[in-house]
């Protein structure tokens, strides 16, 4: 049998029939499963800004896709000019946070596995997989980074070196001008509280002193 042979054989022009109940099971899982992503994400999220319409786009991603495996399921015809059309789709929208890219395929992955009606595996990888971001998302607030931005007059130098000092403080930039000396510090957690903010104000010649969020790629 060659290439054109097995264009010609009847499997390729068979199409199997998707019944309504199956459909409203693919559907009701889908939408199901999408939802809990949908909070996850909303529970979870620790940007800069929440995006709401990419959240409603990981809901509507999990059903798409699985609405999309649901019909090329049933033709191979169709399988294959669904694989030549999604070719030529091109996405233009930058994802800065890497963790958004990971819960894009957690709902693609999911549409792919409810659509070949592989419920009960999709459910125990949702759940799964769920308990990991909730654990993740708990350890990140544990880890969280403070910087203190502390600007002051060049005579001042070692006091506010001696105060950073006590607290474990961590010298991660320092600017020096003619106008005065702006010092970028990483301190705890545990320090990291309004009462540092102004023991360092107090000290002669401090001008401001800023406590700031960090997480390692922008500050909050």
């Amino acid at each position: 049998m060659n290439f054109g042979d097995v264009f010609k054989s009847k499997f390729l022009s068979q199409v199997g029939s998707i019944s309504p109940l199956d459909a409203l099971v693919t559907l009701a899982v889908a939408i199901g499963i999408g939802l809990v992503i949908f909070f996850i994400y909303k529970k979870t999220f620790s940007g800069v800004m929440y995006s709401s319409s990419f959240n409603m786009s990981l809901l509507l991603m999990v059903v798409i896709t699985a609405v999309i495996i649901m019909t090329i399921s049933s033709n191979v015809v169709l399988s294959l000019g669904m694989v030549g059309a999604l070719s030529i789709i091109r996405f233009r929208t930058v994802i800065k946070d890497p963790v958004d890219i990971m819960y894009l395929f957690w709902a693609i992955s999911m549409g792919i596995i409810v659509g070949a009606h592989q419920y009960i595996f999709a459910l125990i990888c949702v759940a799964v997989i769920a308990v990991l971001c909730f654990v993740m998302a708990i350890l990140k607030k544990k880890d969280k980074m403070y910087l203190v931005i502390v600007r002051y007059r060049h005579g001042s130098s070692a006091n506010v070196e001696k105060a950073l000092k006590s607290v474990g403080g961590k010298v991660r930039n320092k600017a020096v001008s003619k106008a005065g000396i702006e010092t970028i510090v990483e301190v705890n957690t545990k320090v990291a509280d309004s009462d540092f903010v102004e023991k360092l104000l107090s000290i002669n010649g401090v001008v401001s002193a800023v406590l700031v969020n960090y997480n390692g790629e922008y500050a909050e």
